[in-house]
């Protein structure tokens, strides 16, 4: 199968696992060793960026209330069920740090330290960017039998649809692309 990697996984109707009902995930490696990917359209309840960098000791009372409520208030994704407690960052590469930034493709990357939380609170990039807490993984040949099972769409990536829409709609968003909606979605596989 060809690699997933830098592609969206929309899942299905059928998804068994309730964790992922009308995910939208990001994939950030895919190969024979199997696969990583972050959900970009489930938000941390009652959980914001600045509450991360007060846990972390990033930023105190006082600065917080300095940020801009842009930064103060962004969403904390719920990223997937492995690692909860750790945060990674889906961005533009116009922030790049050669030890700790991880290219997924020419217009995304992914950053899991401090330094970029940091950036993101104090500094003016990177332009773009998605904190998650958490990943889903795959182990060999486990992402191809779901998605041979119907488990998942893949959609093409889309910088609109990562970080230009809203959380709640990008999985309609995600469907629409592929010239559907949820209610022409069925769980009946078709294989030729």
């Amino acid at each position: 199968m060809e690699s997933l990697k830098g592609q969206f996984l929309v899942a299905m109707p059928t998804m068994g696992d309730e964790r992922f009902h009308e995910a939208v995930i990001y994939v950030v490696g895919h190969g024979e060793e199997g696969a990583m990917g972050l959900v970009v359209n489930q938000p941390v309840e009652d959980m914001r960026f600045a509450d991360i960098l007060e846990e972390l000791g990033i930023s105190g009372k006082d600065e917080l209330i300095r940020l801009p409520s842009s930064v103060r208030d962004r969403e904390v994704l719920r990223g997937g069920p492995v690692q909860r407690g750790r945060g990674f960052v889906l961005h533009s590469p116009d922030y790049f740090r050669e030890e700790n930034t991880y290219e997924v493709s020419d217009e995304i990357c992914l950053t899991a330290t401090l330094d970029i939380l940091k950036s993101i609170a104090f500094k003016p990039e990177p332009a773009d960017a998605v904190f998650a807490l958490g990943y889903c993984g795959w182990g060999a040949g486990q992402l191809e039998n779901e998605l041979a099972l119907n488990g998942w769409l893949t959609v093409p990536f889309s910088r609109n649809l990562l970080f230009g829409t809203a959380l709640g709609d990008r999985y309609d968003i995600a469907l629409a692309q592929l010239g559907i909606t949820r209610a022409s979605l069925s769980g009946a596989a078709g294989h030729a």
